[in-house]
């Protein structure tokens, strides 16, 4: 909290929102689980029309399972699993702004990028950032986080 009353959050894609006296900060849902490898942390939150979601793997919700049979496989599972994010706030990819891709291998930019285009279309594709990252949690090949806005 600052000075003025204001307060400052830091996400993990680096954005910084100042909530005001007058801004709700509501946190969808918080998961804390010192056995889990990831901790403690919140998978979607809102502040006003904003809608910001967590990084995602290829976890097929049905079975918890990860799906890392092959890089298209694992990409579009983290794109329907963002899509459920998505819809659970009654939005789609039209109103997704920024991504963040995470790649373990850079070398699967071009099929990552394959199976992330077919969600949107060329005019309302988001602003992006592809970077290779030495590991990912459950030792996955892809992770994406989005911000999207009502």
């Amino acid at each position: 909290v600052t000075a003025k009353g204001t307060m400052q959050i830091d996400f993990v894609d680096e954005t910084r929102v100042d909530i005001t006296e007058h801004s709700r900060l509501l946190i969808d849902e918080f998961v804390y689980d010192p056995s889990n490898d990831r901790g403690s942390l919140s998978l979607k939150a809102s502040l006003g029309t904003v809608r910001y979601a967590s990084g995602q793997i290829a976890i097929n919700p049905l079975n918890n399972r990860i799906i890392n049979e092959d890089i298209e496989a694992e990409t579009k599972q983290v794109m329907e699993n963002l899509n459920e994010v998505l819809k659970e706030a009654k939005m789609d990819f039209s109103n997704v702004v920024k991504c963040t891709i995470f790649l373990k291998d850079m070398n699967d930019f071009e099929s990552v990028n394959q199976i992330y285009s077919t969600f949107f279309n060329e005019k309302d594709a988001p602003a992006r950032e592809t970077v290779e990252v030495s590991m990912l949690p459950k030792n996955v090949n892809v992770e994406i986080s989005l911000i999207a806005i009502v």
